[in-house]
């Protein structure tokens, strides 16, 4: 108290704790606003090579491995769903890797790997979508925006974990040359997938993301997230993620980090009974079960199919959350929602 019966209140910026924590939040701010920046970007300004040459420039000034496979590579690895999808575009496809280790890991764990949706455009390809809101689909990389933001903020911050991101990256467009619903596609797995709907596009090249990372990686913690279905924004309107996975602990660790840092997640069941609908009579799979419901569900079953039944797999839809209106925007506006999720509970783990 003061002479004057006033307060003098410390905000604490003065002590080291006050300052670290300052830096902290700087160096996660400005690994958000650019990931909100490429989500907000048109789609002509951020295709899979833009988001390649980010992946490699982030890496290089902060200090973890990245390595891009180009269509010919993509090829020789058989990212068959992947290329599928990309058939459509005048622009290549991308697949994205990217490694941080950070010290005092120890050696015998395996990474924790994160699969983002990288689809820069989503026309819906043969099965176009309607006009209406069309435009908003430039934001139908918000999965990759938030597996980049994660490897950047661990490397920024120096986390002490070994984190593998991975980004199948391509438009979904629509051309002579644009795979169609009955066609049977081969991926990465050796799996084969009918397709039934050719805008249920990201599925597949994340499928491909999750047997690349299971082959090569042996992940402890299986991770994907995409702007995925509207399935998942009719449940859960645009005030939580879908989050999806049979390991209940995991679920419960990422609900807790989700209220801690505002980026809130809510499961939905993932019981085998609903991956009847995607049983194929010409393939391993069918891509889409034709249902107008269940969709978000629909997504996680088929995306599990690609996993090897691994144990600690789990699956964040957030196509209500990526973009949201807001105050800086006349329109609507990306979140950069995923990173800040993925660093807090990297953190208390």
């Amino acid at each position: 108290p003061l002479a004057d019966d006033k307060m003098v209140i410390s905000t604490g910026i003065g002590s080291k704790k006050g300052r670290a924590v300052i830096a902290r939040e700087m160096e996660m701010a400005e690994t958000q606003l650019s990931i909100m920046a490429m989500v907000d970007a048109p789609a002509n300004m951020k295709r899979p090579q833009h988001l390649a040459a980010w992946a490699k420039s982030s890496g290089k000034a902060h200090g973890y491995k990245v390595k891009v496979l180009d269509k010919k590579a993509c090829e020789k690895e058989g990212l068959g769903a992947l290329l599928a999808v990309n058939r459509g575009s005048e622009d290549e496809a991308r697949f994205i890797i990217m490694e941080y280790k950070g010290k005092g890991v120890p050696k015998k764990t395996g990474p924790i790997v994160i699969i983002g949706k990288g689809i820069t455009f989503d026309t819906g390809g043969v099965s176009i979508k309607p006009s209406t809101n069309l435009h908003l689909m430039k934001s139908d990389m918000g999965g990759a925006a938030a597996t980049f933001g994660a490897m950047e903020a661990a490397a920024r911050l120096q986390l002490p974990v070994h984190l593998i991101g991975i980004v199948p990256s391509t438009d979904n467009s629509v051309d002579a040359l644009s795979y169609k619903p009955s066609d049977v596609v081969t991926g990465h797995s050796g799996k084969t997938i009918e397709i039934i709907d050719t805008d249920a596009e990201g599925r597949l090249v994340m499928s491909d993301g999750l047997s690349y990372a299971t082959k090569y990686f042996k992940p402890e913690v299986l991770i994907d997230i995409a702007t995925l279905t509207g399935s998942a924004v009719r449940t859960f309107g645009y005030e939580c993620a879908a989050i999806m996975s049979k390991n209940e602990e995991l679920v419960s660790s990422f609900r807790a980090a989700g209220d801690a840092c505002g980026e809130r997640v809510w499961p939905l069941p993932v019981w085998d009974e609903y991956m009847a609908g995607l049983n194929s009579d010409v393939a391993d799979i069918k891509n889409y079960s034709g249902r107008p419901v269940n969709g978000a569900i629909d997504a996680f079953k088929f995306l599990e199919f690609f996993t090897e039944d691994h144990p600690a797999f789990i699956h964040f839809d957030i196509a209500g959350v990526a973009i949201k209106a807001g105050p800086y925007a006349k329109d609507r506006q990306a979140t950069g929602f995923g990173m800040r999720l993925f660093v807090e509970w990297l953190e208390q783990r």
